[in-house]
């Protein structure tokens, strides 16, 4: 097998782990009674995301080759991906958080350093057979979107979105892949006799980008939008599967099939990425980000006031205006940030503007629409209502709170940040 079959398939696996419980666990976890912990499994990426990428990297720079390493982390991960789908199977609605969430935790500690291990491997093995990363990566990168839409649909299709066969499959995909990446080209360690402090390891020499007022506001404002991120990840799927619960509305596809019409996310993400490069160049990063909030804002009103029968148009522009809402924000802020950045820390500079988006800003937003949603959603479930109209009313109010905040935070970094772009011919 040729190098770029190896790394299609290492990508196609890494992110079809991932997509099979992604945007499908919500469901599961309000079915067996966790709908008020949802926040909490979604924002445990984020926070593990702050270090446990800084810490494998470290290993895998000084004493475990990168394919050894991120071979590893995936077996880890899968094994307690696989113990907790099994944990859920046996205990049923009985399941108890603590042992659920301790064993996805665990899991999801060593699974998302692996997303960064797996771009220096894919690197690394492109320059050992005389290709170009830049041009040779991003079409190699695709495939984990394909990777990942299978999996949501496999999900689907199976009947796994409401219950714990969902983490199996993750695991035992994880298993593979972890076996897998010891067959991958070797990730010589380098030696060297420069001693870096563990803040410089870490990224945090970046933290001085604050002192320029203009990096400073565009990283708060990296923070702020990366609460966006997870937001539909958790709840997207539950609020879907409540209108089966409505008499005209049960039995749509958009119930039914909630992952494969959410895919649709992922689709559009695949074909905005070509958008990107032509955007930058007439636009700047200013507008482009302008237009990543604006879709935020239309991602959100559109599922609060969508519904799976006359109104699922509604939910299927939602899913388009995502490509916008997310490839604008996370690979233009990240261009950005290269342009931007002294060669010296351009890659602390990148570890930071991960940080404050995946990390601390998706554990925000995840917490915080828990909290949204408890109040104006969960609550009739917990004083066991039956007006399911309640119910959903509920759901569109937190939409657009969703949708309000993503427009504040866009008319205040329209008038803080400052920039002036000269369009390339």
């Amino acid at each position: 097998m040729n190098t770029k079959l190896k790394l299609i398939l290492m990508n196609f696996l890494q992110f079809a782990v991932w997509g099979a419980y992604l945007t499908s666990q919500g469901r599961y976890l309000g079915s067996i009674g966790l709908g008020e912990k949802i926040g909490l499994f979604y924002s445990i990426q984020g926070i593990v995301s702050i270090f446990m990428p800084a810490l494998l990297g470290i290993v895998a720079d000084k004493w475990i080759p990168a394919q050894k390493t991120l071979g590893i982390a995936h077996l880890v991960a899968g094994v307690t991906m696989v113990a907790a789908g099994y944990y859920g199977h046996v205990a049923g609605a009985d399941a108890q958080f603590s042992v659920l969430f301790t064993l996805y935790t665990i899991s999801v500690a060593f699974f998302m350093p692996t997303i960064a291990l797996s771009y220096s491997v894919a690197y690394n093995a492109l320059e050992k057979g005389g290709l170009d990363p830049v041009k040779a990566f991003p079409p190699i990168r695709v495939w984990g979107t394909v990777g990942f839409i299978c999996t949501m649909w496999f999900v689907d299709l199976m009947g796994f979105q409401a219950n714990s066969f969902q983490y199996i499959t993750s695991g035992l995909l994880g298993l593979a892949l972890g076996l897998y990446c010891f067959t991958l080209p070797n990730c010589p360690i380098v030696k060297t006799n420069d001693k870096k402090s563990l803040a410089d390891a870490m990224g945090l020499s970046a933290f001085k980008l604050f002192k320029e007022k203009r990096m400073a506001i565009f990283f708060i404002f990296s923070l702020f939008l990366g609460v966006a991120l997870q937001i539909t990840n958790g709840f997207a799927n539950p609020f879907l599967g409540d209108f089966g619960n409505l008499e005209e509305y049960a039995g749509t596809f958009g119930v039914e099939h909630s992952n494969m019409l959410i895919s649709l996310s992922q689709i559009s993400e695949t074909l905005c990425i070509l958008l990107i490069p032509f955007c930058l160049k007439k636009w700047g990063i200013k507008k482009v980000m302008l237009m990543a909030m604006l879709a935020w804002v239309f991602r959100f009103g559109l599922f609060a006031t969508g519904n799976p029968g006359s109104g699922v148009w509604m939910f299927i522009l939602s899913m388009i205006v995502y490509g916008v809402a997310f490839d604008f924000f996370n690979i233009s802020g990240s261009l950005f940030v290269n342009e931007a950045t002294d060669k010296s820390i351009r890659s602390s500079a990148q570890g930071l503007f991960m940080m404050m988006t995946n990390g601390i800003g998706a554990a925000l937003g995840s917490l915080g629409a828990q909290k949204v949603i408890n109040m104006l959603v969960n609550v009739h479930k917990v004083e066991g209502a039956t007006d399911w109209h309640a119910v959903m009313n509920g759901w569109s109010d937190s939409w657009f709170v969703f949708a309000a905040y993503s427009l504040v935070i866009m008319v205040f970094f329209a008038i803080l940040f400052k920039y002036k772009h000269i369009p390339e011919k």
